[in-house]
């Protein structure tokens, strides 16, 4: 599946704005290793466009992302693709074997907070975001409290790169698309 029958696929699924930018949030965090690592960033890319693609008809952690999953199988999708897609959450219990499924994981969580501290800030910019006051957001439980914050440190430890390290590379992945993301910031009166 090409980029474009994924993004259909994903609209087809996924009507709110929201979730639609996190899966272009997750892909670009995606893509942004897939070169880091020299792979093969369109494979990447689409699967984390894709890893979300079922939630909003099938939001139960019973169903998500066990029901997109059979979906993906009865499409064609690679193996690989579809038990990442499975690893990405905790509750499922498929372990994350792959590169692949360990990337999903490590930036899945964090897209989500980086979003949420970029929206704060007064311009609502990703663009002068920086790792630190990613940090500092995850400290107060309160805040994003639906992220978690022990997924973010695992997939970090997981990937072998240190914290403050991954933030910073999926903070600059979504810089890349800000505009889409709708964190490009906006004029202080």
């Amino acid at each position: 599946m090409n980029r474009e029958e994924a993004w259909e696929l994903l609209t087809e699924y996924t009507r709110n704005d929201s979730l639609r930018k996190h899966a272009l949030s997750v892909e670009a965090a995606m893509r942004y290793y897939a070169r880091l690592w020299g792979e093969d960033e369109d494979y990447w890319g689409v699967t984390g466009l894709i890893h979300d693609f079922d939630y909003e008809r099938y939001p139960q952690p019973e169903d998500h992302p066990v029901k997109g999953a059979e979906i993906l199988r009865g499409k064609g999708f690679p193996e690989d693709v579809v038990t990442a897609i499975l690893g990405h959450g905790d509750h499922t219990g498929v372990p994350r074997t792959t590169r692949l499924a360990q990337a999903l994981y490590a930036v899945d969580e964090l897209a989500g907070m980086i979003t949420a501290a970029a929206l704060i800030r007064p311009d609502k910019s990703i663009l002068a975001l920086e790792a630190s006051s990613v940090i500092k957001r995850m400290k107060d439980k309160a805040f994003a409290r639906a992220v978690s914050r022990e997924g973010i440190r695992e997939g970090a430890e997981v990937l072998g790169i240190p914290l403050e390290e991954h933030i910073a590379a999926v903070i600059a992945a979504m810089r890349e698309i800000a505009p889409a993301l709708g964190l490009a910031g906006r004029q202080i009166p």
